[in-house]
């Protein structure tokens, strides 16, 4: 179930995705699959420690999360609930 959060919270994750490119395709990569940094680095074309920093910012956001969180390497990213809900509001734009 998606976590509840208000139209002002929803409008501020909104806006704190489409400042920035790398969280943008970084939320879009994941859309409908779950990937490894390194993976959806090859597809967005930025490199993988900029797409740790914007898989972190969007985690602590609670719009991805992490499948395998014990594993130092190969970890598994996928968005939550909450991400493809905005993505959904993206897509509307």
């Amino acid at each position: 179930m998606a976590e509840r959060i208000t139209d002002d919270e929803m409008w501020e994750m909104i806006g704190f995705i489409k400042v920035s490119a790398i969280r943008l395709k970084t939320l879009k990569s994941l859309k409908s699959t779950f990937l490894m940094p390194s993976e959806i680095a090859k597809l967005t074309g930025y490199r993988t420690t900029q797409i740790s920093n914007a898989l972190h910012d969007l985690k602590e956001k609670k719009l991805v999360k992490c499948m395998n969180e014990e594993a130092r390497k190969g970890r598994i990213y996928q968005n939550t609930e909450l991400g493809l809900a905005i993505l959904k509001m993206l897509d509307e734009d």
